[in-house]
């Protein structure tokens, strides 16, 4: 497998794992349907959620992930204002909206765009308390490490700056470096489990024991030796706790990507953005060809996707001659 169709994978993963959970979002794990049913379309006399929009059609996840990929892209850097005023254009106009239309936003982004509208710089719209650890910037953050070719520490401290524009707390920020560490590897065609390690061990490189980031890790993210049940909330932390079992789940053997994104979606709650986390890594593993085609030719929006994609492959794979970028943790 080369390294366009993982990168294909990756974004188009997803797209999928977050359109395949939009109609079984805020349904607790219980009463999610078998996981052989579940489909862009519920089984019979399940009670949809967003019943108006239409099966194979991405959320706010997807949409906002297109809208950090586009400025990526366009600029060639991380730009955070660009970014914050491609958000604003998304819950305003619907820009990478699926027909324009923005049926869901969190309420950490929420406030964030009421700042951005207000005129408060992109690096301090995010609310920064302790409570405002929802998964809105962890879900949309792949395309950084998708497109990045820096080194670790360069990957990590656009992670941190990314995430401030809408969740800016050091917890958020943790969280979606130490996701794009482990894409990053998974990219190179790492198996998942040692892809885990070795994102595990770049982090500790960058932000060593006794610093705050190091703590947040170990004793809160994921505390050393200590046991967690796996959820799918909206907490940041369930988010990426969940990616990571789902996609590690088959230790040394294959990943299937549709027993990845049902299983994400079996734990209920906030099933598409943890489908679309999950998704993400899980596309990048087995790449485009390994997503179920059915579902690939059922998802809607297309047309915004295609030109991102080969704008992304382009500058990846040719000028890069098939690298994934710098994995120095300095």
């Amino acid at each position: 497998m080369n390294l366009a169709d993982r990168i294909r994978g990756g974004l188009l993963g997803l797209l999928v794992g977050d359109a395949l959970g939009v109609p079984y979002e805020f349904h607790p794990a219980h009463g999610i349907p078998p996981r052989e049913e579940i489909d862009f379309v519920p089984p019979p006399g399940f009670d949809r959620a967003h019943r108006g929009v239409p099966p194979g059609t991405w959320s706010d996840d997807g949409a906002q992930a297109l809208v950090l990929l586009e400025s990526l892209l366009r600029v060639g850097r991380l730009d955070l204002d660009d970014v914050g005023r491609g958000l604003v254009r998304w819950a305003d106009e619907g820009w990478y909206a699926v027909d324009r239309h923005v049926f869901d936003i969190g309420v950490q982004t929420s406030h964030a765009v009421a700042a951005l509208r207000a005129g408060v710089p992109a690096a301090l719209a995010g609310p920064s308390d302790v409570h405002a650890n929802g998964n809105g910037s962890l879900m949309r953050v792949l395309p950084l490490a998708l497109w990045h070719l820096g080194s670790d520490a360069e990957l990590v401290a656009d992670a941190f700056a990314q995430s401030a524009v809408t969740h800016g707390h050091v917890r958020s920020q943790v969280c979606g470096a130490l996701y794009c560490l482990f894409a990053r590897r998974l990219l190179l065609g790492m198996p998942p489990a040692a892809a885990w390690s070795a994102a595990w061990a770049a982090f500790e490189q960058v932000h060593r024991e006794g610093t705050p980031e190091h703590a947040e890790l170990t004793s809160v993210v994921f505390p050393v030796g200590a046991a967690y049940e796996v959820r799918g909330g909206g907490y940041v932390v369930e988010s990426i706790r969940a990616a990571v079992a789902l996609v590690t789940a088959g230790g040394p053997g294959p990943v299937d990507f549709a027993r990845v994104v049902t299983g994400a979606i079996a734990l209920g709650d906030d099933t598409d953005t943890t489908a679309c986390i999950a998704g993400g890594l899980a596309g990048i593993v087995v790449g485009e060809g390994g997503i179920p085609r059915r579902w690939l030719d059922a998802l809607r929006g297309r047309e915004l996707v295609e030109p991102l994609l080969d704008q992304l492959v382009a500058r990846r794979v040719v000028p890069a001659c098939g690298t994934v970028g710098d994995t120095r943790g300095t």
